[in-house]
């Protein structure tokens, strides 16, 4: 883990300082210039004259020596410096994880975790962003971090965290944690060390003060349009939903002052609990939300939430830490899909994460029973394989209770994001898929079965049967395997776990078919007389072949994952449903988009044998690393175990009602 912390940090350097000189560290260029000439930090007159400087006077009047420096060695000290304090932040933060009652995490604990947080920062969007930008919102957060865990005193704890306060002003929240948790001392040092800082900066720059904090109202008019995306504060998100003028601003500032409420009496609660790093990381939360203006680089508070442990049972004890690193590490496009009724969701998954934080989400005190130890998970026993050395992982034990559904969703959401961004990329030109083309197209004529061109015009003879085709092209590809896997997890959550892992297998194997053989389908196929009709004439003539080149790789035809994932509805249909009709059904799936994906020229019949191919290898993969389907009940204590055909229970009814042991 120290190895891939190492290698992430070496390698957000190597990042940062490749970028040409325009879009590295474009905000510190800004402020300082380039070889320390024309930056707004240099300059003589007023730091807000542009609205490029965003930083409070104090700020500005701590960057000042920087100017002098030139710009190349400027940027690799700068992106070192970063790099350093993100690991003295991470080695921080781990210190004050709560260990066993009264105390933090001893020391010998925490030493491990220490580069898996360093890790989680360096890739974290916060960070990245600040590595890119030349940002200074990790030094806010770390010197609350060493006020609140690392000196020894209560007024030098107040003097960084209120150093913290004159950097970014809604450090303040902090004060209320401070005196309502009984360190009052430290709360006055912040205090009054802000308004030393403040009127220092007053003293050297009072026009510029009085820009920032009068006219500005502390800074709240400068930056990027606040409606932005990249605004993740209540104030953005009310913009983005069309409010604006004396409504906004009073809802605003209600929401934000029930926001603040909520969220520090659940802070100070779990700082007198034991648990100050999540009260740290609730008011950061706080201040993001509450805030005017919160930029990307600024949503390092809501990583550090993840420390809050939700849930009392084992099953749902990774859920809330992994929403956070999900959402800080992934931008909302993937997360969520692009549809008209989430758009305000995806828009504002950041904020929405550290609103729940703050308010809604009911982590568990250091007093309950399943702080250190959550209710353990029931799992099935195993049958026994037809090969001894089956299965090869055997920690991959059957769990017979459903898994988190959010974390579900998130994760399929993820991966089919993933899928569609490699599949999007795996593309070698169209003259190598077309040389495919043409090879697919022989093997088939020797073989007899090229029967994609008559079946394609023949079908324009029944017009009401093409129609059929297209729609079902276009229709069913999704919605049959989500409405199997839904009907799964709620009724079968044994084989829920067994489908869903043959499916993503198939899936990645279907991706290094698209990676290493990208095929072009027939009616993409020059001179082959092939009628495209899905997506209506192509002009064969231009090389992209017209719009659905942008939303998709034209390219990635074999294997048809089309088929394939059909195939796999049915085989799962066929396997778990309870009578024979239900089973013919499941299986009419797979044929009617066999012919679906043939008469429209989407795909050749060998296409449809590789979807097929992927499909069993993914099952043959999950037998082969956990072991056959069916599973066996644990033995309670007293009565034998219930049995099904007096030997093992099979798979779906051990997994049906509520998942759990009867």
């Amino acid at each position: 883990m120290w190895l891939l912390a190492a290698v992430l940090a070496v390698r957000q350097m190597a990042h940062v300082l490749r970028l040409p000189p325009g879009k590295r560290l474009t905000d510190l260029e800004t402020w300082t210039g380039a070889a320390g000439a024309d930056g707004v930090l240099h300059v003589r007159g007023d730091l807000y004259d542009t609205e490029d400087f965003t930083g409070t006077p104090f700020a500005g009047l701590v960057l000042k020596p920087l100017t002098h420096a030139a710009e190349q060695a400027l940027g690799v000290a700068w992106t070192l410096s970063t790099l350093l304090l993100v690991a003295v932040l991470g080695a921080v933060a781990v210190r004050a994880l709560p260990g066993p009652p009264p105390g933090p995490l001893a020391r010998g604990g925490a030493l491990p975790a220490v580069p898996v947080a360093i890790s989680l920062l360096m890739v974290s969007l916060p960070v990245r962003n600040a590595l890119t930008t030349g940002q200074t919102s990790i030094i806010p957060v770390l010197l609350v971090l060493l006020g609140c865990f690392a000196v020894r005193g209560e007024r030098c704890s107040g003097v960084l965290i209120g150093a913290g306060a004159a950097l970014q002003p809604t450090v303040l929240l902090f004060v209320p944690l401070l005196w309502f948790t009984g360190r009052r001392p430290a709360a006055l040092s912040t205090t009054a060390t802000f308004a030393g800082a403040t009127a220092l900066a007053w003293a050297f720059m009072p026009h510029d003060s009085w820009t920032y904090w009068v006219h500005h109202v502390a800074g709240a008019g400068l930056g990027a349009r606040p409606d932005g995306l990249a605004n993740q504060s209540l104030h953005g998100a009310l913009l983005r939903l069309g409010l604006e003028g004396p409504l906004e601003i009073a809802l605003f500032v209600a929401l934000a002052a029930a926001v603040t409420v909520v969220g520090l009496r659940r802070a100070v609660r779990y700082a007198r609990d034991g648990q100050l790093l999540l009260a740290v990381a609730l008011t950061g939360c706080v201040a993001v939300a509450v805030s005017p203006t919160a930029w990307q680089h600024q949503l390092l508070w809501v990583l550090l939430a993840m420390v809050g442990r939700a849930g009392t049972k084992a099953r749902d004890r990774p859920a809330w830490p992994a929403v956070v690193v999900l959402v800080m590490t992934l931008p909302g496009a993937v997360l969520l899909p692009n549809v008209g009724l989430l758009q305000p969701l995806r828009e504002n998954v950041p904020l929405l994460t550290a609103l729940a934080a703050a308010c809604l989400v009911p982590f568990l005190p250091r007093t309950s029973e399943h702080f250190r130890t959550p209710v353990p998970t029931t799992y099935a026993r195993p049958l026994p394989a037809r090969w001894a050395r089956v299965p090869l992982l055997p920690f991959w034990r059957r769990v017979l209770s459903r898994p988190n559904l959010l974390l579900e969703l998130l994760v399929i959401r993820v991966g089919y994001s993933a899928y569609s961004h490699i599949r999007l990329e795996a593309t070698a030109g169209r003259e190598t898929a077309q040389a495919h083309g043409r090879t697919i197209a022989a093997i088939e004529r020797a073989l007899h079965i090229d029967i994609e061109h008559w079946a394609n015009h023949a079908i324009q003879h029944v017009k009401w049967l093409g129609s059929f085709f297209d729609f079902y092209y276009e229709t069913f590809h999704f919605i049959v395997p989500l409405a199997i896997l839904a009907v799964l997890y709620v009724r079968r959550p044994v084989d829920y776990r067994w489908a869903r892992s043959a499916l993503g297998f198939a899936t990645l194997l279907g991706l290094l078919g698209f990676w290493f053989f990208p095929l072009a389908p027939p009616r993409l196929m020059p001179g082959m007389d092939f009628i495209d009709t899905v997506h209506g004439p192509q002009d064969l003539a231009n090389p992209d072949y017209g719009a659905m080149t942008q939303v998709t790789n034209q390219y990635a035809a074999m294997p048809s994952l089309h088929f394939g994932w059909s195939l796999w509805c049915g085989i799962v249909i066929a396997v778990v449903a309870p009578k024979l009709w239900m089973k013919v059904l499941g299986l009419l799936h797979p044929l009617f988009t066999v012919c679906a994906i043939v008469v429209t020229a989407n795909h050749w019949v060998l296409d449809a044998v590789g979807g097929a191919t992927v499909v069993g290898a993914g099952f043959a993969l999950v037998y082969v690393l956990a072991g056959p389907r069916g599973v066996q009940l644990p033995e309670p204590p007293g009565p034998r175990a219930a049995t099904w055909g007096g030997s093992a229970m099979p798979a779906g009814r051990a997994g049906s009602g509520s998942g759990a042991p009867k």
